[in-house]
Order: C-alpha cells, then sequence, then structure tokens
C-alpha cells in the first residue's frame, strides 16, 4: 500500500512537473508582455495623452502651439500662421532664415549624417575590398559605438579640441594658432560622426561583401572599366546599405541628446535637449507634446527607407563574393598607388576622429594645468568622496549605482530578450507584427522613456483607490532594461534561426516540452549569442544617459554618466578621472561576463 501511494505520488509530481514545464514558454512570454505593457508602452502611452489631454479635456492646442511658433519651427511655422508660401520661402532661403528648435536639429542630423558617411564608406572600402594584418580586428572594433557611453566619448572630445586640449597643444608644438571648436556646431558633428561612421562601416561592408564576382567579371568582359563596372554593378547593391546606415545615423542624431548637451549646452539646443529642459521646467505637457513630434519625424524617416529598400533591394543568390587586394601590392603603378594614398590620408583623419578623443582623455585624467604628470584628479575624486557635502556627487555612490542598476537590467532585460527571439523566430502568422511591436524601444529616445516612467510610475498610478508608486532607483533599472533587452533580441535571434531544426524536431519527437528544447538544445548552442547580449545590455545600461538623468533629478540615484555630466560643467580634470572610472568599470562587468559565459561552456 505504500508502494503504491508513493508511486502514485511520484506520477502526480511528474505531471505537474511536465505541466509547468508545458506552459512555461508561454508564462514567460506572458511575464514578458507584461513587463514591456508597464515600464514601456504605458510610460509612453502616458507621454502621449499628456500632449494631447489637458486640465482634463482633449485637445491638440499644445500640437497647434508649437507648430505655429517660429521659436520651434522657424520661417515654417510662417505657414501654419496663414503667411504667403512664396514669402515663406524666400525668407527660408534668405541668409537670415530661422530655422527653430526642430528645424536646427534637423539640419545638424543632416551634417552629421553626410559626416559619418563620408567616414564610413571609405573604412568600408578599407574592410570589403583590402586584405591585411589586423582587418578582422578592425572589423569587429566597429561595434565600438554601441559600448562606449555618449558622455565619456563627450569627455574625450572636450579633452581633444578644447582650448587646451591636445589638438591646441600640438598645433602650438608646432608655431600654429588655437582652434575653437567647443561649443560649436563642428565638434557636435565630428563627435556625431565617431559614433555613427562606424555603424555605416558596418552595414556597407557586409553589402559590399555580398556583391557578386562574377556579374563585375561579366561586366568587364563586356568592355566596361573598373569606374563604369563599378557604377553599374557594385554601387547599386550596396547603395541600399549606405542609406539604411544613413538614415539610422539621421535618427539618432535627431534625437541626440548627451553630446549636444556636453558639447553644445543650451546655445545649440536640439529638441531632445529641449524637451530635458522643459521637464526641469515641470512643463510637462510641452514637452510631452515636443517629444511626441520627434518620435513622429524619426519614424517618417524610418518608414521611408523601409520603403526604398523594398523597392530597391538587390538580391542575389549563389554569390562569389569579390577578391580582396593585398595592402601592399607586389608592384606599384599609378592605378595601384592612387587608391592607397587615399586610404593613407583617410587613416589620418580617422586617428583624429576615432582614437584621439579615448587617448586625449586617458591623458588628461593623469595632467595637471603645467603640462607634467599628476594623481590630482584621482585624488580630488577620493576627496570629494571623503568630505563631500550630501548635495554633491560623489565617486563611490556613482560608481554603485551603475553596477546595481547594470546588474538589475541584465536581471530583467536577459530573460525578456531570449523569450522575444524565441518567440519571434518561430514561424505563425502574426510573427512580424509581434516582432515590430517588441522592437519598438529601438526607435523611441530615452528620454521619452524617461519621461513616461517619471509621469507615470514614478509620480504614482492610481488603481481601484490604490496608489502605486515606482521608486527612482526601480524605474532607472526599468529604463535601462527597456533600453538594453532588443540588442538581447538582435544578438540571439540570428543563432536560433540558424539552428539545424532536425535537432528540435528529434527532441520533440522523444518527448521533450518546447520550453525544454529552448532550455536544454537550443540555448546551449547559442550561448555566446547569449553572452553578447548580457554584454550589450551591461554596456548599455552603464552608459545610458537620457532617461537617467530625467529621473536621477533631486534623488540620489545618478550614475558614473550623471556624475560625469555634472563633472564637466565645472572642471575638466575630474570629469576625464571619471570617465577612466566608468571605462575600467565596463571594461571589468565584460570580463566577469566573458568568464561566466566561458565557465558555461565547459559544463
Amino acid at each position: 500500500m505504500t508502494d503504491a501511494r508513493e508511486g502514485s505520488g511520484r506520477d502526480a509530481r511528474r505531471r505537474t512537473i511536465r505541466g509547468v514545464e508545458r506552459h512555461a514558454l508561454a508564462g514567460l512570454a506572458a511575464a514578458t508582455i507584461g513587463v514591456l505593457a508597464v515600464v514601456f508602452y504605458y510610460p509612453v502611452g502616458t507621454v502621449l495623452v499628456e500632449s494631447v489631454v489637458v486640465d482634463g479635456v482633449v485637445t491638440l492646442g499644445v500640437f497647434a502651439e508649437i507648430l505655429r511658433d517660429p521659436f520651434y519651427f522657424g520661417e515654417l511655422a510662417r505657414l501654419l500662421r496663414g503667411e504667403s508660401p512664396p514669402t515663406v520661402v524666400r525668407d527660408l532661403l534668405g541668409p537670415d532664415r530661422r530655422l527653430g528648435i526642430v528645424g536646427f536639429t534637423a539640419y545638424q542630423a543632416a551634417l552629421s549624417t553626410i559626416a559619418s558617411v563620408a567616414l564610413g564608406v571609405p573604412a568600408a572600402y578599407l574592410l570589403a575590398r583590402f586584405e591585411f594584418p589586423g582587418r578582422r580586428t578592425l572589423r569587429s572594433l566597429t561595434i565600438l559605438p554601441f559600448v562606449l557611453p555618449s558622455i565619456m566619448v563627450a569627455v574625450g572630445f572636450v579633452a581633444t579640441f578644447g582650448r587646451n586640449g591636445t589638438l591646441n597643444t600640438a598645433l602650438g608644438a608646432v608655431g600654429l594658432g588655437p582652434v575653437e571648436l567647443m561649443f560649436t556646431l563642428e565638434a557636435i558633428v565630428i563627435a556625431h560622426a565617431f559614433y555613427n561612421a562606424p555603424l555605416v562601416a558596418r552595414v556597407t561592408t557586409a553589402a559590399w561583401e555580398s556583391v557578386d564576382a562574377r556579374a563585375v567579371e561579366t561586366a568587364r568582359s563586356l568592355g566596361a572599366s573598373p569606374l563604369r563596372a563599378f557604377r553599374d554593378v557594385v554601387a547599386p547593391q550596396i547603395t541600399p546599405a549606405v542609406l539604411m546606415g544613413a538614415a539610422l545615423t539621421f535618427v539618432f542624431t535627431f534625437g541626440t541628446f548627451p553630446i549636444v548637451l556636453a558639447l553644445g549646452g543650451f546655445q545649440l539646443a536640439t529638441v531632445e535637449v529641449f524637451v530635458y529642459r522643459l521637464v526641469r521646467d515641470l512643463n510637462y505637457g510641452e514637452a510631452a507634446a515636443l517629444a511626441i513630434i520627434e518620435l513622429v519625424i524619426s519614424l517618417a524617416i524610418l518608414l521611408a527607407y523601409l520603403r526604398y529598400e523594398a523597392r530597391h533591394t538587390v538580391r542575389s543568390r549563389g554569390v562569389r563574393t569579390l577578391p580582396r587586394r593585398p595592402i601592399r601590392p607586389p608592384v606599384w603603378t599609378p592605378r595601384e598607388l592612387l587608391p592607397r594614398v587615399g586610404l593613407g590620408a583617410y587613416a589620418v583623419v580617422a586617428a583624429v576622429v576615432f582614437l584621439a578623443p579615448i587617448g586625449s582623455m586617458l591623458l588628461a585624467s593623469v595632467t595637471g594645468g603645467d603640462g607634467g604628470l599628476t594623481l590630482d584628479h584621482y585624488r580630488f575624486l577620493a576627496e570629494r568622496q571623503r568630505t563631500g557635502a550630501a548635495f554633491q556627487v560623489q565617486p563611490w555612490p556613482a560608481v554603485r549605482n551603475s553596477l546595481l542598476f547594470a546588474a538589475g537590467a541584465l536581471l530583467v532585460a536577459l530573460p525578456m530578450g531570449v523569450v522575444v527571439a524565441v518567440l519571434t523566430t518561430r514561424r505563425y502568422r502574426g510573427r512580424k507584427l509581434v516582432d515590430a511591436v517588441a522592437m519598438a524601444p529601438l526607435a523611441v529616445s530615452g528620454i521619452i522613456v524617461g519621461l513616461g516612467l517619471l509621469r507615470g510610475l514614478v509620480f504614482g498610478v492610481e488603481i481601484a483607490g490604490w496608489r502605486i508608486t515606482v521608486a527612482g532607483a526601480l524605474a532607472i533599472v526599468a529604463a535601462h532594461a527597456v533600453a538594453g533587452y532588443p540588442f538581447v533580441v538582435r544578438t540571439v535571434a540570428p543563432g536560433l534561426e540558424g539552428l539545424d531544426r532536425s535537432l528540435v524536431e528529434s527532441a520533440r519527437a522523444l518527448g521533450a516540452s518546447r520550453s525544454r528544447v529552448v532550455s536544454d538544445i537550443e540555448l546551449p548552442l547559442v550561448w555566446p549569442g547569449v553572452v553578447a547580449g548580457a554584454a550589450f545590455v551591461v554596456a548599455i545600461s552603464m552608459g545610458e544617459f537620457s532617461a537617467t538623468v530625467v529621473l536621477a533629478t533631486g534623488a540620489d540615484a545618478y550614475t558614473m554618466p550623471v556624475a560625469i555630466e555634472r563633472f564637466i560643467g565645472r572642471r575638466l580634470g575630474p570629469a576625464t578621472a571619471m570617465g577612466v572610472v566608468l571605462l575600467v568599470v565596463t571594461s571589468l562587468s565584460f570580463v566577469v561576463i566573458d568568464r561566466l559565459g566561458g565557465e558555461y561552456d565547459g559544463l
């Protein structure tokens, strides 16, 4: 009788375990949808409601005021105020035209896009068409803009192009006058190129390596010159990639915030900076409306590109890639010399744009006012930590908060990203819609998410007579998780797509549940992608500034990027030292994640 009861108990436990396994994936999917609804869609919806509801009445009056205000839309605002279009166009083309905040934001984004394409396409040409030692390493470094905190790069640019920066020091050494670049549009454009040119290079390199060599050989055999073959065969195939990089660059720089705040200030304010200023002034309705206008413009640019891509992308099958040429040819001829001289000049420019800011930050952190080596800036941070007043930014709380927020964001974003990757790699009706809904955070700026969380969860939500509030630290973790989890999806999903489906089918045929197959077969096979996604989440959390600076206002939840921004407005030395601390902490976090990933592989 006892044996029968024990056997019955074991059977019940097995049925329970199987039931949990059968519904685990569905439960995780529901939980992920719930988290997204609470920490992303509800806050963004709050911003939308704030922009159209004034004193409890639905109205588009705030939008109308912004659209008709020359402060925001410059000369174009006059069209909505009923002025004659020819007169407005004439004034818009004149030397005294007013662009307004939105017009200036679009103008600097266009200039930044041109600079990024001008720097990114030659890099793609170098990586796709030449073979040289370190080519693969150099290509891997094109991921740089996604792991370097923007505020740290801003500090590097101040250390490079500031009045006493390395550029002016080098110019003074050869008898040339100083160059004034700080708080200018040129500094902003160069900094944006630092971030986005590698993105253009990455997507264009992939397209260039997909060009079919047979098509080029056919064109040449029919008498086409190398230039004509490039124009008629290669260019049509790489143009969509270049335009994709340009479209993403425009969207990213249109929604720029930390770079402009640090290098341009409010005198060169973009829409994002002005939204932040309105939030600080507690003008939430106007801030929400302006943020929605920014979002609509960004989505319109992306939609226009996607329509172009659908019509013009050239698809090839059975591609034989173009052979790469050695960087040092066996025989130097004018035809071989010219492109290499151009690449040499490009390397000099690239070194100034890409390497000088980080090197200058490291140098400035150990250089005193007399140009000698010193550790005074690090001593200042230690002294601030020891004696700083409660209202002052202290280094250790900033480091501690950054680590805690990154750990919290990782715990939330990693399972969310893996679940979404699994859902979006399955074949079912509506998969594209699920993918689009899940990837929406990529198209929404951090300032909008931060504003929505501030006006929603932080201020509190009343449900059934209960007021639910989320503390500032938890809101920051939520914002970081929302910003990071799409990158987990994008690193895990390709691995899942490429798995041998026979392994999954065999496991299912042997009775394994869907969630058991995911945990025991699929995830171990794509574990490098999971580790890479975890690294992305940590990097993005460590460097996130836009949402954090909104949510940390008036609280003790400031992070290292926020501390750097507060230091940079007063003394450059401590800001560079704090930037080095951020670089070291981020690098150590990467090492820890990599080691943990390696241990899993050995199991």
